[in-house]
């Protein structure tokens, strides 16, 4: 499965920014400084999210990037296709005429791959940043309740 270091990254930094409560904006050092990721590569992150209208810059003593829309509205499927990312289980492209192996047939597992794809695929476009705050939220007062 070919899903890498800068699709997960984004999908943390927008969560890491949907998460941030009472605060409009957060600038790149904060979520660098939460989420273990150099500035240097969500600074990339950041452009193409913003590009594709993910998430607003402001500038000045209190700038930042806050999200576009609500965490209900942004699917984790939005943000890893924003910077180029495609989650790809097969060995082949799906229209070639070649097989996975090269040769004129698909190998024995190629639909258990692209079933798998599928499945990861129709995961993320079902799933919302709000889908993760939940998730955290939950477990953070699983661990106070303990």
């Amino acid at each position: 499965m070919k899903l890498t270091s800068k699709g997960r990254y984004a999908v943390m930094a927008m969560a890491d920014l949907a998460n941030v409560k009472d605060k409009q904006t957060t600038n790149l050092t904060e979520i660098s400084l939460r989420q273990g990721i150099s500035i240097s590569f969500l600074e990339q992150i950041f452009l193409q999210l913003k590009k594709n209208n993910l998430v607003k810059s402001s500038r000045g003593p209190s700038g930042g990037y806050s999200l576009t829309r609500s965490p209900e509205e942004i699917k984790l499927s939005s943000i890893i296709e924003a910077v180029d990312e495609k989650v790809k289980t097969v060995g082949c492209k799906k229209e070639s005429k070649k097989g996975c192996t090269g040769k004129s047939i698909k190998c024995i597992t190629h639909s258990l791959w692209d079933d798998l794809e599928t499945h990861i695929n129709n995961f993320f476009e079902k799933n919302t940043l709000k889908d993760i705050i939940y998730r955290v939220r939950k477990n953070q007062q699983k661990e106070i309740n303990q």
